[in-house]
C-alpha cells in the first residue's frame, strides 16, 4: 500500500471512529456530516470523497466482504461445492475488518432498528450483496446449481450470518472475545448450510 493509500485509509477510519463517538454521544439524527468532518479534522467537502452520506459510515466494509466472497468463489478447488466455498469465505471476514463484531456493529444494529434511513440502507446493501454473490456462484458452479438454487443458497448464508449477529449483538458483553463471536456465527452458518454440504469422505 502506498503512502497516499495509507493516509486515505487513516482518514477514512478517523471518520468512522468520529461518527461512532458522535452517534453515541448526541444521537444519529442530531449529528451532521459537518460535525463528523470537524471531529475527524477534515473539511466537509473532503468528507464526500470518502463517503456519500453519514449512513455509509455505518457500513464501511460491505464492499470488502462481498469481494472476499467473490475471491473465495474464484479460488475454489475441485473438492469444494458452493456451500463449502461460502463457508470458507466466512473465515476471511476477520481479515477484512472487524466491523461485524466490534463496537460499530452493535451501534449499527441499534440504528437499523430505530432509524428508517439506516434500515433502508442496510436492506439495500444486503440485497445488492446477495444478488452479486448469487450471480457469481451460479456462474462458477453452472454444472451443479442454477440461478434459483444459487439465490436460495446465498439467501440461507446471508440470512444465517445476519440473524446470528442480531441475536449475539443484543448483548455484546456476553461473548468474551471477537473470536468467540465469529465461532458462534460460523456454527449458525454451518447449521443453515448443512443440507447443501457435500458428504464427508
Amino acid at each position: 500500500m502506498s503512502l497516499r493509500d495509507r493516509k486515505r485509509a487513516r482518514t477514512r477510519q478517523a471518520l468512522v471512529d468520529a461518527a461512532v463517538e458522535l452517534f453515541r454521544r448526541q444521537g444519529y439524527d442530531r449529528t451532521t456530516v459537518a460535525d463528523i468532518a470537524a471531529a475527524a479534522e477534515i473539511g466537509t467537502r473532503t468528507f464526500f470523497s470518502y463517503f456519500a452520506s453519514k449512513e455509509e459510515l455505518l457500513f464501511p466494509e460491505s464492499d470488502t466482504r462481498v469481494q472476499a466472497v467473490v475471491a473465495a468463489i474464484d479460488s475454489r478447488t475441485p473438492a469444494e461445492g458452493p456451500a463449502e466455498v461460502l463457508l470458507r469465505a466466512l473465515g476471511t471476514v476477520p481479515d477484512t475488518g472487524d466491523d461485524l463484531v466490534g463496537p460499530l456493529a452493535a451501534l449499527r444494529l441499534e440504528l437499523i432498528r430505530t432509524v428508517p434511513a439506516v434500515r433502508g440502507r442496510a436492506l439495500q446493501i444486503q440485497f445488492d450483496a446477495q444478488q452479486e454473490i448469487a450471480r457469481r456462484l451460479a456462474e462458477a458452479f453452472a454444472d451443479r446449481i442454477d440461478r434459483v438454487r444459487a439465490a436460495a443458497l446465498t439467501g440461507a448464508f446471508v440470512g444465517a450470518v445476519t440473524a446470528a449477529l442480531q441475536v449475539l449483538l443484543e448483548d455484546p458483553e456476553r461473548l468474551a472475545s471477537p473470536a468467540e463471536l465469529h465461532a458462534a456465527v460460523r456454527a449458525a452458518t454451518d447449521t443453515a448450510l448443512a443440507p447443501w454440504l457435500r458428504p464427508a469422505g
